[in-house]
């Protein structure tokens, strides 16, 4: 019978080695096909990617745009290989650097920078805050002029906007326009950093901590950016990003919120996985040891806790390809800003006298990562914004508005409840007179001097 014994268990060894090897030899090949793959992805990017030559009035200059390279490519083929659909590995690896790089403790990816802005708002609503949290009819301080998602979930969480005024030349609020505001039912402060240009957000934060204030950064534009040798997205309660491909990194679609507050942290993850309590990681199961042995409301002890849903929540999760391509585009993120400042500067440089415009310039102590060049026509100008954007696009150059202008104006926050702190004169002036064009990493010497000459040719055809 030992023989026997003996016999089956050699056997089996044999049989096992022989499996490992066959395994072996399986990932050996699937390696080197993979590797092949990559390198036909690699070779096609190269081969099939337009040619550079750029062409005065023909070749366009887009306002913003990604910039894509083959290790993007790769980044994404790669996940595809692995049939990475859902958020998951990658997600959690870019999740970790993203927040390393930011300099904050959490990092949670969303499905958009607008996404991200209504978690970070949300989470400030929540019971787990106690009597710090934003009931409605509290009121939220934000800057009249920019993009309808940094106020909309104000009005979303019906909370009421308070819009205050910026100053041209930086397109910010100051410290004195936010103070001037805070009244009775202020909570919280959420304001973005304009085209890349940081508001002063040491001063405000500090006012924000002063008054007890909740502070959430609108980053979207300006990952990058220093204010006071100090990364903007690093001075608030929250802060929040985009990565649409007009920003400094993308994902195609996605966004990010940050934050230094693990309770925070905790609360928006749960709000964005649908509202549930459990916070097991995709695949995984009984992180906490007690997921059938837990009392929530009125549900049975011991109801399963990956489906006990503690919040009103959303789905506002990524995948995994897109944070493969986020990844990538993370190791160029310096490359990108020196770009947009060197394109910024070159433009500034080129229409510095030019008459009848205002030109952009950094907030005090900032060193911007420039999402876009600002231009404001002034009053006495002989001619108007349009008569200028016109001839620009009919160049090719595209321009853009910045952005909805004063939002108090527009058709969706007609009928909304909202507050004006003084007056939004510059807000208004934005909103008839000022545009903006590209300085983003695509953009190249001769674009931006191409750019440049167009400006001052318009300028000098039109009198002085």
């Amino acid at each position: 019978m030992s023989v026997w014994r003996e016999s089956v268990r050699q056997e089996s060894v044999r049989q096992e080695s022989v499996r490992q090897e066959s395994v072996r030899q399986e990932n050996e090949r699937g390696g080197e096909l993979r590797e092949r793959i990559l390198q036909t992805v690699r070779e096609h990017f190269r081969e099939t990617r337009p040619p550079g030559e750029f062409v005065p009035g023909v070749t366009p200059i887009l306002s913003s745009g990604a910039v894509l390279d083959e290790d993007d490519q790769v980044a994404l083929i790669e996940a595809a290989l692995d049939l990475r659909i859902a958020a998951g590995p990658y997600t959690l690896r870019f999740e970790q650097r993203f927040a390393r790089l930011l300099k904050r403790r959490k990092a949670h990816v969303t499905n958009s920078g607008s996404s991200a802005n209504l978690l970070a708002l949300t989470a400030l609503t929540q019971r787990e805050l106690g009597e710090a949290r934003l009931r409605p009819g509290d009121e939220v301080i934000t800057a009249a002029p920019g993009f309808p998602t940094t106020v909309s979930p104000i009005l979303q969480n019906g909370l009421v906007p308070v819009f205050v005024d910026v100053e041209l030349g930086t397109y910010n609020t100051t410290a004195d326009l936010v103070a001037a505001a805070i009244g009775p039912r202020t909570r919280a402060i959420m304001i973005a950093h304009a085209i890349g240009n940081p508001f002063p957000a040491a001063e405000i934060a500090a006012l924000a901590k002063e008054h007890g204030l909740w502070l959430v950064e609108d980053n979207c534009d300006a990952v990058g950016s220093l204010h006071h040798g100090r990364l903007t997205g690093t001075f608030g309660d929250l802060a929040t990003v985009s990565f649409y491909p007009a920003h400094h990194l993308t994902m195609g679609e996605g966004g990010c919120v940050l934050t230094d507050s693990p309770k925070l942290a905790r609360i928006v993850e749960s709000l964005r996985d649908w509202g549930r309590d459990c916070w097991c990681e995709p695949g995984e199961s009984n992180t906490c040891k007690k997921r059938f042995d837990q009392q929530f409301g009125r549900l049975p002890h011991g109801y399963d806790h990956k489906y006990t849903f503690s919040r009103i929540g959303y789905n506002l999760k990524n995948t995994d390809l897109q944070a493969a391509l986020g990844g990538s585009q993370l190791a160029k993120l310096e490359e990108f800003g020196q770009a947009r400042r060197r394109n910024w500067q070159r433009m500034r440089d080129g229409l510095d006298g030019v008459p009848h415009l205002i030109l952009p310039v950094p907030t005090e102590g900032s060193d911007p990562s420039w999402f876009g060049f600002v231009l404001t026509v002034d009053p006495d100008a002989p001619f108007g914004r349009h008569e200028l954007i016109a001839f620009l696009e009919d160049r090719r150059i595209a321009t853009r508005l910045l952005f909805g202008g004063n939002l108090e104006r527009q058709p969706a926050y007609l009928d909304q409840r909202f507050r004006v702190s003084g007056e939004l004169t510059n807000s208004d002036i934005i909103t008839e007179r000022t545009f903006w064009t590209g300085v983003y990493p695509g953009i190249t010497p001769e674009m931006i001097d191409y750019v440049v000459s167009s400006i001052k040719e318009f300028v000098a055809a039109h009198g002085s």
